[in-house]
Protein backbone atom coordinates (compact mmCIF):
# COMPACT_ATOMS: atom_id res chain seq x y z
CA UNK A 1 0.00 0.00 0.00
CA UNK A 2 1.20 3.51 -0.81
CA UNK A 3 2.07 5.31 2.40
CA UNK A 4 -0.41 7.91 3.64
CA UNK A 5 0.29 11.59 3.14
CA UNK A 6 1.68 13.65 5.99
CA UNK A 7 -0.29 16.07 8.13
CA UNK A 8 0.71 19.57 9.19
CA UNK A 9 -0.70 20.64 12.55
CA UNK A 10 -2.34 24.06 12.36
CA UNK A 11 -2.93 24.29 16.10
CA UNK A 12 -5.50 24.05 18.83
CA UNK A 13 -8.93 25.38 17.87
CA UNK A 14 -10.94 25.24 21.08
CA UNK A 15 -10.79 24.28 24.73
CA UNK A 16 -13.72 24.57 27.17
CA UNK A 17 -13.83 27.55 29.51
CA UNK A 18 -16.40 26.29 32.08
CA UNK A 19 -18.73 29.15 31.17
CA UNK A 20 -21.76 26.89 31.63
CA UNK A 21 -22.40 24.23 34.26
CA UNK A 22 -23.19 21.82 31.39
CA UNK A 23 -19.80 22.49 29.73
CA UNK A 24 -17.21 22.37 32.48
CA UNK A 25 -14.54 20.15 30.91
CA UNK A 26 -13.60 18.38 27.65
CA UNK A 27 -14.28 19.02 23.98
CA UNK A 28 -14.18 15.46 22.64
CA UNK A 29 -14.93 13.71 19.32
CA UNK A 30 -15.21 16.79 17.05
CA UNK A 31 -17.40 16.72 13.92
CA UNK A 32 -17.27 19.34 11.13
CA UNK A 33 -20.37 20.54 9.25
CA UNK A 34 -20.11 23.17 6.50
CA UNK A 35 -22.45 26.12 7.07
CA UNK A 36 -21.54 28.31 4.09
CA UNK A 37 -18.44 29.75 2.49
CA UNK A 38 -15.55 28.94 4.81
CA UNK A 39 -17.67 28.70 7.98
CA UNK A 40 -17.97 25.38 9.78
CA UNK A 41 -20.00 24.29 12.76
CA UNK A 42 -17.95 21.96 14.92
CA UNK A 43 -19.97 19.63 17.12
CA UNK A 44 -18.25 18.03 20.10
CA UNK A 45 -18.93 16.34 23.42
CA UNK A 46 -18.38 18.20 26.68
CA UNK A 47 -19.12 17.30 30.30
CA UNK A 48 -21.45 18.92 32.78
CA UNK A 49 -20.95 19.55 36.49
CA UNK A 50 -22.08 15.97 37.22
CA UNK A 51 -19.58 14.56 34.67
CA UNK A 52 -22.32 13.58 32.23
CA UNK A 53 -21.59 14.01 28.53
CA UNK A 54 -23.59 16.47 26.44
CA UNK A 55 -23.08 17.52 22.82
CA UNK A 56 -22.76 21.16 21.82
CA UNK A 57 -21.01 23.15 19.06
CA UNK A 58 -18.89 26.15 18.07
CA UNK A 59 -18.48 27.95 14.75
CA UNK A 60 -15.09 28.58 13.15
CA UNK A 61 -13.70 29.98 9.91
CA UNK A 62 -11.42 27.40 8.32
CA UNK A 63 -9.00 30.18 7.32
CA UNK A 64 -8.55 31.38 10.91
CA UNK A 65 -9.61 28.42 13.03
CA UNK A 66 -8.08 29.69 16.27
CA UNK A 67 -10.57 32.58 16.43
CA UNK A 68 -13.90 31.03 17.39
CA UNK A 69 -16.78 32.99 15.84
CA UNK A 70 -19.60 31.47 17.87
CA UNK A 71 -19.07 30.04 21.35
CA UNK A 72 -21.16 27.10 22.63
CA UNK A 73 -24.48 28.42 23.94
CA UNK A 74 -26.96 25.58 23.51
CA UNK A 75 -27.04 21.83 24.07
CA UNK A 76 -27.51 19.82 20.88
CA UNK A 77 -27.83 16.39 22.53
CA UNK A 78 -28.45 15.88 26.24
CA UNK A 79 -28.48 12.71 28.38
CA UNK A 80 -31.61 10.57 28.28
CA UNK A 81 -34.11 9.89 31.02
CA UNK A 82 -33.22 7.93 34.14
CA UNK A 83 -32.51 4.30 33.29
CA UNK A 84 -32.31 4.80 29.53
CA UNK A 85 -29.24 3.75 27.56
CA UNK A 86 -27.88 7.31 27.48
CA UNK A 87 -28.73 8.63 30.94
CA UNK A 88 -25.03 9.20 31.70
CA UNK A 89 -24.15 10.89 28.44
CA UNK A 90 -24.93 11.56 24.78
CA UNK A 91 -21.73 12.03 22.74
CA UNK A 92 -22.05 12.97 19.07
CA UNK A 93 -20.22 10.59 16.72
CA UNK A 94 -21.24 11.29 13.11
CA UNK A 95 -23.70 13.32 11.00
CA UNK A 96 -25.07 11.93 7.73
CA UNK A 97 -27.21 14.06 5.40
CA UNK A 98 -30.08 12.29 3.65
CA UNK A 99 -33.04 13.76 1.74
CA UNK A 100 -32.89 17.06 3.59
CA UNK A 101 -32.54 15.41 6.99
CA UNK A 102 -29.56 15.22 9.30
CA UNK A 103 -29.00 11.84 10.93
CA UNK A 104 -26.93 12.43 14.06
CA UNK A 105 -25.47 9.15 15.32
CA UNK A 106 -24.25 9.36 18.89
CA UNK A 107 -22.73 7.34 21.70
CA UNK A 108 -25.06 6.80 24.64
CA UNK A 109 -23.57 5.50 27.85
CA UNK A 110 -24.48 4.27 31.31
CA UNK A 111 -22.44 3.91 34.45
CA UNK A 112 -22.08 0.31 35.62
CA UNK A 113 -20.93 -1.57 38.72
CA UNK A 114 -18.85 -4.57 37.57
CA UNK A 115 -17.22 -2.49 34.80
CA UNK A 116 -17.06 1.32 34.63
CA UNK A 117 -19.53 1.87 31.76
CA UNK A 118 -21.56 0.44 28.90
CA UNK A 119 -21.93 2.14 25.51
CA UNK A 120 -24.36 1.81 22.61
CA UNK A 121 -25.28 3.85 19.53
CA UNK A 122 -28.31 6.11 19.38
CA UNK A 123 -29.81 8.25 16.63
CA UNK A 124 -31.19 11.78 16.64
CA UNK A 125 -32.72 13.33 13.50
CA UNK A 126 -33.12 16.97 12.45
CA UNK A 127 -35.79 17.17 9.75
CA UNK A 128 -37.10 20.70 10.17
CA UNK A 129 -34.12 22.81 11.29
CA UNK A 130 -35.71 23.14 14.72
CA UNK A 131 -33.23 20.94 16.49
CA UNK A 132 -32.42 17.26 16.76
CA UNK A 133 -35.07 14.84 18.02
CA UNK A 134 -34.30 11.34 19.27
CA UNK A 135 -35.43 8.67 16.86
CA UNK A 136 -36.22 6.41 19.80
CA UNK A 137 -35.67 6.22 23.56
CA UNK A 138 -33.51 3.14 23.02
CA UNK A 139 -30.35 2.53 20.94
CA UNK A 140 -30.30 1.49 17.30
CA UNK A 141 -27.03 -0.46 17.69
CA UNK A 142 -26.48 -2.32 20.95
CA UNK A 143 -24.90 -5.50 22.25
CA UNK A 144 -26.13 -8.76 20.75
CA UNK A 145 -25.69 -12.50 21.41
CA UNK A 146 -22.45 -12.30 19.40
CA UNK A 147 -21.30 -8.82 20.45
CA UNK A 148 -21.97 -9.12 24.18
CA UNK A 149 -20.10 -6.10 25.59
CA UNK A 150 -20.73 -2.73 23.94
CA UNK A 151 -20.68 -0.72 20.70
CA UNK A 152 -19.68 2.92 20.34
CA UNK A 153 -18.16 5.57 18.01
CA UNK A 154 -19.28 5.13 14.41
CA UNK A 155 -18.90 6.56 10.93
CA UNK A 156 -21.94 6.31 8.64
CA UNK A 157 -21.87 6.95 4.88
CA UNK A 158 -24.65 6.50 2.33
CA UNK A 159 -23.43 5.12 -0.99
CA UNK A 160 -26.05 4.58 -3.74
CA UNK A 161 -28.80 2.48 -2.11
CA UNK A 162 -26.59 1.21 0.69
CA UNK A 163 -25.77 2.70 4.06
CA UNK A 164 -22.41 1.70 5.49
CA UNK A 165 -21.30 1.87 9.11
CA UNK A 166 -17.89 1.36 10.64
CA UNK A 167 -18.17 1.19 14.42
CA UNK A 168 -16.29 0.40 17.60
CA UNK A 169 -17.05 -3.07 18.97
CA UNK A 170 -15.82 -4.27 22.35
CA UNK A 171 -14.59 -7.86 22.33
CA UNK A 172 -13.75 -8.33 26.01
CA UNK A 173 -13.15 -6.88 29.44
CA UNK A 174 -10.17 -8.16 31.43
CA UNK A 175 -8.71 -7.45 34.84
CA UNK A 176 -5.45 -5.56 35.00
CA UNK A 177 -2.71 -6.29 37.51
CA UNK A 178 -3.95 -3.34 39.58
CA UNK A 179 -7.34 -5.02 39.96
CA UNK A 180 -9.18 -2.62 37.64
CA UNK A 181 -11.13 -3.77 34.56
CA UNK A 182 -9.83 -2.82 31.10
CA UNK A 183 -11.63 -3.18 27.76
CA UNK A 184 -10.49 -4.25 24.29
CA UNK A 185 -12.26 -2.99 21.21
CA UNK A 186 -11.69 -2.87 17.47
CA UNK A 187 -13.68 -1.67 14.43
CA UNK A 188 -16.42 -3.69 12.74
CA UNK A 189 -18.54 -3.10 9.63
CA UNK A 190 -22.33 -3.15 9.09
CA UNK A 191 -24.83 -2.30 6.34
CA UNK A 192 -28.36 -0.91 6.24
CA UNK A 193 -31.11 -0.04 3.79
CA UNK A 194 -32.45 2.90 5.80
CA UNK A 195 -29.71 4.05 8.17
CA UNK A 196 -31.70 2.81 11.16
CA UNK A 197 -31.91 -0.99 11.03
CA UNK A 198 -28.44 -2.48 10.68
CA UNK A 199 -27.32 -5.87 9.40
CA UNK A 200 -24.32 -6.87 11.51
CA UNK A 201 -22.49 -10.01 10.44
CA UNK A 202 -19.47 -9.61 12.71
CA UNK A 203 -17.24 -8.38 9.87
CA UNK A 204 -13.99 -6.96 11.28
CA UNK A 205 -12.70 -3.90 9.43
CA UNK A 206 -9.65 -2.97 11.53
CA UNK A 207 -8.36 -5.65 13.90
CA UNK A 208 -5.77 -5.62 16.68
CA UNK A 209 -2.14 -5.74 15.57
CA UNK A 210 -1.20 -7.87 18.57
CA UNK A 211 -2.18 -8.68 22.16
CA UNK A 212 -0.75 -5.38 23.41
CA UNK A 213 -3.18 -3.32 21.34
CA UNK A 214 -6.35 -2.76 23.35
CA UNK A 215 -8.28 0.03 21.66
CA UNK A 216 -9.12 0.98 18.06
CA UNK A 217 -11.74 3.70 17.85
CA UNK A 218 -13.41 6.63 16.09
CA UNK A 219 -13.22 5.58 12.42
CA UNK A 220 -13.40 8.46 9.92
CA UNK A 221 -13.95 7.27 6.34
CA UNK A 222 -14.04 9.00 2.96
CA UNK A 223 -14.35 7.63 -0.59
CA UNK A 224 -11.67 9.17 -2.79
CA UNK A 225 -10.90 8.28 -6.43
CA UNK A 226 -12.16 4.72 -6.14
CA UNK A 227 -10.51 4.03 -2.78
CA UNK A 228 -12.03 3.96 0.68
CA UNK A 229 -9.74 5.73 3.15
CA UNK A 230 -10.00 5.51 6.93
CA UNK A 231 -8.34 7.35 9.78
CA UNK A 232 -8.77 6.02 13.31
CA UNK A 233 -7.38 6.11 16.86
CA UNK A 234 -5.42 3.24 18.34
CA UNK A 235 -3.58 2.59 21.58
CA UNK A 236 -1.85 -0.22 23.42
CA UNK A 237 -1.24 -1.13 27.04
CA UNK A 238 1.93 0.97 27.09
CA UNK A 239 1.20 3.71 24.53
CA UNK A 240 -1.53 6.37 24.55
CA UNK A 241 -3.68 7.11 21.52
CA UNK A 242 -2.13 7.78 18.12
CA UNK A 243 -3.90 8.24 14.78
CA UNK A 244 -3.57 5.53 12.15
CA UNK A 245 -4.63 5.05 8.54
CA UNK A 246 -6.00 2.24 6.35
CA UNK A 247 -7.43 1.93 2.86
CA UNK A 248 -9.74 -0.43 1.02
CA UNK A 249 -11.18 -1.10 -2.45
CA UNK A 250 -14.54 -2.31 -1.15
CA UNK A 251 -14.92 -0.61 2.25
CA UNK A 252 -14.92 -4.02 3.94
CA UNK A 253 -11.41 -5.47 3.66
CA UNK A 254 -8.77 -3.01 4.78
CA UNK A 255 -5.01 -2.67 4.41
CA UNK A 256 -3.61 -0.94 7.48
CA UNK A 257 -0.56 1.31 7.24
CA UNK A 258 2.34 0.80 9.61
CA UNK A 259 2.69 3.28 12.44
CA UNK A 260 0.85 6.56 13.06
CA UNK A 261 0.06 9.24 10.49
CA UNK A 262 -0.33 11.83 13.26
CA UNK A 263 2.00 11.83 16.25
CA UNK A 264 2.06 13.71 19.55
CA UNK A 265 3.85 17.07 19.80
CA UNK A 266 7.01 17.60 21.84
CA UNK A 267 5.10 19.68 24.37
CA UNK A 268 1.76 21.37 24.92
CA UNK A 269 -1.89 20.38 24.69
CA UNK A 270 -1.33 17.31 22.44
CA UNK A 271 2.03 16.12 23.75
CA UNK A 272 0.69 12.96 25.39
CA UNK A 273 -2.12 11.86 23.08
CA UNK A 274 -3.70 12.47 19.66
CA UNK A 275 -7.11 10.87 19.22
CA UNK A 276 -10.59 10.80 17.66
CA UNK A 277 -9.87 12.06 14.11
CA UNK A 278 -12.53 13.56 11.86
CA UNK A 279 -11.32 14.00 8.28
CA UNK A 280 -13.13 16.26 5.80
CA UNK A 281 -12.49 18.05 2.52
CA UNK A 282 -13.03 21.71 1.65
CA UNK A 283 -12.13 23.51 -1.58
CA UNK A 284 -9.72 20.80 -2.68
CA UNK A 285 -7.93 20.59 0.65
CA UNK A 286 -8.19 17.83 3.25
CA UNK A 287 -8.37 18.64 6.96
CA UNK A 288 -8.42 16.65 10.19
CA UNK A 289 -10.00 17.62 13.50
CA UNK A 290 -8.56 15.70 16.43
CA UNK A 291 -8.33 15.65 20.22
CA UNK A 292 -5.26 16.07 22.38
CA UNK A 293 -4.32 15.03 25.90
CA UNK A 294 -6.69 13.24 28.29
CA UNK A 295 -9.33 12.29 25.72
CA UNK A 296 -10.26 15.87 24.89
CA UNK A 297 -9.83 17.62 28.22
CA UNK A 298 -7.36 19.97 26.51
CA UNK A 299 -9.72 20.56 23.59
CA UNK A 300 -9.46 19.84 19.86
CA UNK A 301 -7.17 20.99 17.10
CA UNK A 302 -6.89 21.07 13.31
CA UNK A 303 -4.37 19.58 10.91
CA UNK A 304 -4.00 19.91 7.13
CA UNK A 305 -2.89 17.15 4.79
CA UNK A 306 0.35 17.72 2.91
CA UNK A 307 0.75 15.84 -0.37
CA UNK A 308 3.79 13.62 -0.57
Amino acid sequence: MKSANEWLKIGRVYTPSSEYDWATTHASVPIAELIEGDLFRIYFSTRDAKHRSVTTSVVMNINSPNAIIEQPSTIVLSPGALGEFDDSGAMGSWITHHEGNKYFYYIGWNLCSSVPFRNSIGLSINSNKEGFKRYSPGPIVDRTPFEPHFCASCCVLKNANKWRMWYLSCTEWFMQSNGKPEHRYHIKYAESKDGINWDRQGVIAIDYLDQNEIAISRPSVIFDKGIWKMWFSYRSVDLSYRIGYAQSYDGIHWDRAKGPVLEVSNDGWDSEMVAYPYVFQHKGQRYMLYNGNDYGRTGFGLAQEVSS
